[in-house]
């Protein structure tokens, strides 16, 4: 048996109590051999549902039946009684079983699966009631999937294991190792703990696995708890510094690390933990993946759980690719460029030279359309060689998978040849025709020669060498499929030698191959020379039946043909998968360069498309957009053959950006307009074209959105609530270098609070953030901010009527709204006539009241937000006489320590308290 990870959480479905139970109150007492055996089997394994093999199903009993059968829709059977009651039972086809575990990972359960590593004929030797021997011989989790039948083509599969150390008395560095088995990517990070959350969006991890320390955190609680992937806790004391640095060494086979660059006591802890799980879940297979590349702190532009989700970057609020900002600008043609696209998109640079050199690169593709179509055709035919290849390192690969890198191996060699007949390549795409040409032909031109053109999915099916590659697989073949031509020939030449015409070379379960003559035949064979050739088996009334050295020697090799030609295929699997994994590096080298070709190229292909323009990004805190479109409302506009109203937006600044303050009705175009800004600096940053006629923009370190309003019931917390902790962590974070959109700010609460606290955010960003932001508003009061803030300006949406209809233009102007038009709108709603001609009366009412109010306070005799002094501090509290103490112990990461370390540490706090006595 196995050992175990700690249970996963999944978060749907069956809660992992409710598959636990059965292993804790079943007993094997009065079971028979075989549900004793899945009792035992189940105990190691209480956190996962067992997929017990029998036969040609993969049954489940017990709670585990119940559970999977309402989760998939099966019918629940009964098998036998265990201590008096029913056995609940229900089981799947192991030729369906991927159909089902997908279906099973995709709700957040684990999966054992174990199978028969035993022959049953074995098993009977041991006598007529022993069990065929079985084992766990894999785990199937949502984070170490490999096979294609689970795995979405475009979406990494990401498995995130993080690790913890203090970097103070209170405060403390997550490591972050992010490792997807199915490509070998291998990421390493350190992020503050205030920004573990976004780092975690980040890589929209499929599994999450951590100490049980960092789980239990009080602090971190709600984390896990809104995290839509399972969460696994590992036991602390297999997370020891020590083992994570040996387990690192013996994945990679080198006996130091510095080779890999330098890594921090949370990144190396976050990685051992990766390399625990994945060895556990694999039960020892070990995955080919790439050396771990550090991701240093400030590489990518930092967005936010929340920002993500309103700006739909990857997926809609509902879940969905389609109607996100990658479903809108991917025109990859390879599953690996999908996942890079997506993978750019979740963390766009903040190198400027590295998003210039993408820009460089796109333009040069954009530009030559030629070129651009033949790369594309290459790429198509490339098969997804990083996958392929990670399932051959783990043992699962099958003919299909060495078909594939034979012919993605191919495409990358004709995309070298391509790429070094075009002059003025910039250097992003040298450097990709340079890794594409260390393809190794010899290892391309043995697979095409080893390969059949037709292939099975698993090597055990046999068939999938080539004819002619190896003469005695040939030869197997031949004796396994055509026996009746080779005993043919073999009988023809016996009747000449014999003379008999009527030799006959039968078959029965009794004798196996034999010789038949007629009886005077039979006598002549019994003398002279023809006794060497001929051994007598057996007499009949009128004939007489031999054998032959050379018959039994075919009937050996006839019955043995097809055992011996699988073998024979196997091991020439084996040598190729071989071959290849010895160049596994420069294979994966190869993977990435097409990815990275084929996003290029996408880009490219888009801005022909739909005639976006390369921005120019620069330091400084400029942000001028001329005549820019949202590029995922166009392209559903451009579906339907209406126009798309394009605008221009700038938030220059010298030393600091600018606030646009715009106010204008529903459906003008606000959020719309707040949006695209914000995604054409995305855009911009991923190294992609945007959709503007002119575009410059200033690096950006962080993007923050708070647009729309949801409640989060599930967490205790009203629309208005959420509103107010997504704007703190705005103001609190935002930096000069920062864009901020923000829509509606206050709307949820009483008139004057939601005013007011608007009013605040506005001079907090001012003053305090110096950022460049887009604030939308319908509190029309804050537009005489105008004329008191140097840095803001005010804008709105064009409206008309005609005829008593309100009519939107979309266009942004330099102003102020006039009003809200939000009894048009109701009306456009379909709001009854009565209840929209009785809140006209109001409306009139209350404007009246309004204008007629004596003594109304105005937004002029309020002091601005620099005037304004601070809040005083609280006083300090009075130290403890042993507070110096308390804080050598704070600053102690007991989880972190080498055994040396602790006792060193264990030394000082001894001196520390004899010396404070």
């Amino acid at each position: 048996m196995s050992q175990r990870p700690a249970r996963s959480v999944p978060k749907t479905g069956a809660a992992p109590s409710d598959y636990t139970t059965s292993a804790a109150i079943l007993d094997t007492a009065g079971a028979t051999p075989m549900m004793a055996q899945y009792i035992e089997i189940k105990a190691a394994n209480t956190d996962c549902l067992l997929f017990y093999r029998m036969g040609d199903f993969y049954e489940l009993f017990f709670e585990d039946a119940e559970i999977a059968s309402r989760a998939l829709g099966i019918v629940l059977t009964k098998r036998g009684k265990h201590g008096g009651a029913d056995i609940p039972m229900c089981g799947v086809p192991v030729e369906r079983a991927d159909d089902y575990l997908s279906r099973l990972i995709a709700l957040g359960h684990r999966v054992a699966v174990c199978a028969q590593t035993e022959d049953p004929a074995e098993a009977k030797k041991r006598g007529p009631k022993s069990v065929v021997r079985r084992e766990v011989v894999r785990l199937v989790t949502p984070g170490t999937i490999t096979e294609d039948r689970l795995l979405d083509p475009a979406r990494a599969n990401v498995l995130l294991a993080l690790g913890r150390r203090k970097a103070g008395e209170s405060a403390s560095v997550y490591g972050l190792a992010a490792l997807d088995i199915s490509t070998g990517r291998f990421s390493l990070s350190e992020v503050p703990a205030a920004e573990l959350a976004s780092a975690i969006a980040r890589h929209e991890p499929r599994e999450i696995v951590l100490s049980e320390a960092i789980h239990t955190d009080p602090a971190l609680a709600r984390l896990w708890r809104e995290i839509p992937a399972p969460v696994t806790p590992l036991p602390q004391a297999e997370l020891e510094p020590a083992s994570a640095e040996r387990r690192l060494k013996e994945q990679f086979g080198v006996s130091t690390l510095e080779g890999f660059g330098q890594f921090g006591r949370a990144e190396l802890a976050a990685a051992g933990a990766a390399l625990l799980y994945i060895e556990r879940t694999q039960i020892g297979a070990r995955p080919t993946l790439s050396p771990p590349t550090r991701e240093s702190a400030g590489a990518t532009l930092a967005i936010d759980a929340s920002t993500r989700a309103n700006l739909e970057l990857t997926r809609t609020l509902s879940g969905e690719r389609r109607g996100s900002l990658l479903d809108a600008i991917d025109r990859t043609v390879s599953a690996s460029g999908a996942r890079l696209l997506a993978e750019h998109l979740a963390g766009p640079l903040t190198d400027l030279a590295a998003i210039r050199h993408r820009h460089a690169a796109v333009e040069f593709l954009a530009e030559n359309g030629p070129a651009r179509a033949a790369i594309r055709e290459n790429l198509a035919r490339a098969p997804d060689l990083a996958r392929a290849l990670a399932r051959l390192g783990l043992g699962r690969g099958g003919p299909r998978d060495l078909a594939a890198l034979r012919d993605g191996l191919d495409a990358a060699r004709a995309l070298a040849a391509h790429c070094a007949a075009l002059d003025g390549l910039p250097e992003d795409l040298a450097a990709l025709a340079k890794r594409l040409a260390t393809v190794d032909a010899g290892l391309v031109g043995e697979l095409h020669a080893a390969l059949a053109d037709d292939l099975p999915l698993k090597r055990q099916d046999g068939g999938f060498v080539r004819a002619g590659y190896q003469p005695e697989i040939d030869e197997s073949r031949l004796l396994g499929q055509d026996s009746r031509k080779v005993i043919a020939a073999l009988q023809a030449r016996y009747a000449e030698e014999t003379g008999c015409r009527t030799l006959r070379i039968k078959h029965n379960n009794m004798l196996g191959y034999y010789i038949e003559v007629p009886q005077g035949v039979g006598e002549a064979c019994l003398k002279g020379v023809m006794r060497e050739t001929f051994i007598h088996r057996q007499t009949m009334v009128d004939a007489m039946r031999f054998t032959s050295v050379e018959l039994g020697q075919l009937e050996s090799r006839i019955s043995g043909a097809s055992d011996r030609a699988l073998a024979l295929e196997s091991a020439v699997f084996d040598a190729l998968a071989a071959r290849i994994l010895g160049q596994a590096p420069a294979i994966a080298e190869v993977a990435e360069a097409l990815a990275a070709l084929d996003v290029a190229a996408s880009h490219a292909e888009l801005a022909v498309e739909r005639d976006w323009r390369r921005p120019v990004v620069e330091e400084g805190f400029a942000f001028v957009v001329e005549g820019g479109r949202h590029p995922v409302v166009e392209a559903a506009l451009r579906q339907s053959g209406a126009p798309f109203i394009a605008n221009d937006c700038d938030l220059s600044g010298d030393a600091r950006g600018r606030i646009r303050l715009i106010t204008g009705p529903n459906m003008g175009g606000k959020s719309t307009f707040l949006r695209q800004n914000a995604l054409i600096a995305v855009l911009a940053q991923i190294g992609a074209f945007v959709p503007a006629a002119r575009a410059r923009l200033g690096l950006v370190d962080r993007l923050f959105s708070r647009v729309g309003a949801a409640d989060d019931l599930a967490r205790g917390q009203s629309t208005f609530m959420v509103e107010m902790v997504e704007t703190a962590a705005i103001l609190n974070q935002a930096t000069r270098r920062s864009l901020v959109i923000l829509d509606e700010i206050g709307r949820g609460t009483a008139t004057f609070d939601g005013l007011s606290i608007a009013w605040a955010c506005l001079e907090h960003l001012h003053e305090q953030n110096g950022c460049r932001a887009l604030f939308a508003t319908h509190f029309h009061e804050l537009t005489a901010l105008g004329a008191r803030l140097s840095h803001l300006d005010n804008a709105t949406l064009r409206v008309t009527e005609h005829k008593g209809q309100v009519v939107f233009l979309h266009e942004v102007v330099a102003g102020v709204a006039e009003r809200s038009y939000g009894l048009q709108v109701a009306r456009l709603a379909g709001l009854p006539a009565g209840v929209i001609a009785r809140a006209g009366a109001i409306l009139k009412h209350l404007e009246k009241a309004e204008r007629d109010r004596p003594g109304k306070p105005r937004i002029d005799d309020l002091p601005l937000f620099a005037n304004l002094s601070p809040p005083p501090m609280p006083e300090p509290a009075a130290e403890a006489p042993d507070d110096s103490l308390r804080r050598a112990l704070d600053a102690i990461d007991p989880d972190a320590l080498t055994p040396r370390e602790a006792l060193e540490a264990l030394y000082r706090l001894k001196a520390e308290a004899g010396t404070g006595h």
